[in-house]
């Protein structure tokens, strides 16, 4: 497997997304188009439209020399995409993604203005004065609290503040970069995907499947703890690795430098420090208390940020022009994450522009159809995996395979509670690999860390993973679960 991904040669994040756009648009041309009919239904108080079984039909393409250089729309065909379409996907991922990109950007932003006061020196030189001696506790303790925290309440883009602060912690604890992210990515992926609680997974799966939300909670609560283990071990294993010898981190030439800013240096503890980090944290908490209450998305929860950096500006006594300084020094830190999220979005966009998505949601199915109960889950959760690179947001892949997956569960004598467990899984595992995944790009683009040597790093723990969720589900299916 090593020296299989040893041999591995990614180019740049933005000419690799460019080539799968690109490989997604020839697809356009070759993949049948095809629609379901789909309807309107309120889960969890939101209307979502879904997808209506048994509905399918295929459209015919409509070829043209101005169609494949400037695109064509003719009623009742589908257009594959044309050159403009091809270069035009990328602006209108960008116009998709907006309320993500310009998330990420106040995140930035605002985290700098913290970063300039010195706050953030004085708490993170607390922390490893009290764990200098015990790394492994604290990276147990924060290992933790983000696990719990995708798994109970479905938590990820809500942590892309606190990445610079895991690197400084992480570089701090003699670890490198792939490490401190890894402290984020990692237990937040298992959470996310073992789903115990999660509701914009399980939760919205249920409901789809008509069965009582929160149930089958047991079999979910072993496989996050197992899979937490694993994850774990595998971290602290790397972790130890490279502390012993630099040179067998995945990134042996990285010199781990981080910005001016960010070095820590012993600034004395004040009052401005303890009531920036306390009204930091209050409003972050509230922020996060919304999210879940208040159906709260990114636009607000950037909102609320906002708030944070003008009273942090408030309190400091900062001058209006150093404080614009360092707000506009966090946005430029954040154009590079920004583009990549607009980048991975545009992947999306041909496939939808080109009406191939609910063919290849219709064959499955079929395909699905002729196999036996064992293979027949397997393949859900395969084609689940599969799907999310093209459908990477939780709840809108929900609405599009869920509808059909459980009749099909149905037919093949499969539970309802199996389908949705094969959906939870396939959908997250998936996620820490998937260059589809706006935040994990965002967060790779923060942190510095090339989608190359991440996939490098985490595909071994993917397949691992990946491995105890299928034996997960033979287990559903032989205990009916």
């Amino acid at each position: 497997m090593k020296k299989v991904l040893a041999k591995i040669s990614i180019p740049h994040v933005f000419i690799f997304l460019s080539i799968i756009i690109l490989f997604c648009s020839v697809l356009t041309y070759i993949v049948p188009s095809g629609t379901f009919e789909r309807k309107t239904e309120t889960i969890n108080n939101v209307q979502r439209t879904v997808v209506i079984p048994g509905t399918y039909k295929e459209i015919p393409k409509h070829y043209s020399v101005k169609g494949l250089i400037l695109g064509e729309q003719v009623e009742g065909a589908a257009s594959p995409t044309s050159l403009l379409g091809l270069f035009s996907s990328i602006p209108k991922g960008m116009n998709q993604a907006a309320s993500l990109i310009f998330f990420v950007f106040i995140i930035g932003a605002v985290f700098n203005l913290i970063q300039h006061t010195g706050t953030i020196n004085v708490f993170v030189n607390a922390l490893l004065k009290k764990f200098r001696n015990t790394p492994m506790l604290l990276t147990f303790v924060l290992f933790a609290a983000f696990a719990l925290a995708g798994t109970f309440l479905g938590m990820g883009a809500e942590f892309i503040p606190l990445i610079p602060i895991l690197l400084m912690l992480s570089k701090e604890m003699g670890y490198d970069r792939i490490f401190g992210v890894s402290i984020l990515l990692i237990p937040e992926g298992i959470g996310w995907s073992t789903a115990i609680t999660n509701p914009f997974t399980v939760q919205i799966a249920q409901q789809i499947a008509e069965v009582p939300i929160g149930s089958g909670i047991l079999l979910r609560i072993i496989m996050f703890i197992i899979c937490f283990t694993i994850g774990f071990v595998f971290l602290m294993w790397y972790g130890k690795k490279v502390k012993k010898n630099p040179e067998k981190s995945i990134m042996p030439d990285d010199e781990f430098v981080l910005d001016e800013d960010a070095k820590l240096v012993d600034t004395p503890f004040t009052k401005r420090h303890f009531w920036i980090a306390t009204v930091a944290l209050v409003l972050f908490g509230l922020i996060l208390y919304a999210v879940q209450t208040m159906g709260w998305g990114l636009i607000e929860m950037t909102g609320g940020f906002f708030m944070v950096g003008l009273i942090t500006i408030l309190i400091s006594d900062m001058s209006g022009n150093e404080a614009m300084k360092a707000f506009v020094k966090g946005l430029e830190i954040m154009i590079i994450p920004a583009l990549i999220v607009g980048f991975a979005r545009g992947i999306q966009v041909v496939m939808f522009e080109g009406q191939i998505i609910d063919t290849i949601l219709f064959h499955a199915a079929t395909m699905l159809q002729q196999m036996p109960k064992m293979m027949a889950v397997e393949g859900m959760y395969f084609f689940q995996t599969l799907l999310n690179f093209f459908i990477p947001s939780a709840s809108g892949q929900a609405m599009v395979s869920m509808p059909l997956m459980v009749p099909l569960a149905d037919l093949l004598g499969i539970t309802r509670q199996t389908a949705v467990l094969a959906f939870t899984s396939g959908d997250g595992f998936s996620n820490m690999i998937i260059p589809t995944n706006g935040v994990l790009m965002a967060i790779l683009g923060i942190a510095i860390v090339p989608f190359e040597k991440w996939f490098k790093f985490v595909f071994p723990l993917f397949l691992i993973l990946s491995v105890i969720a299928a034996l997960f589900l033979i287990t559903a299916v032989v205990i009916s679960y």
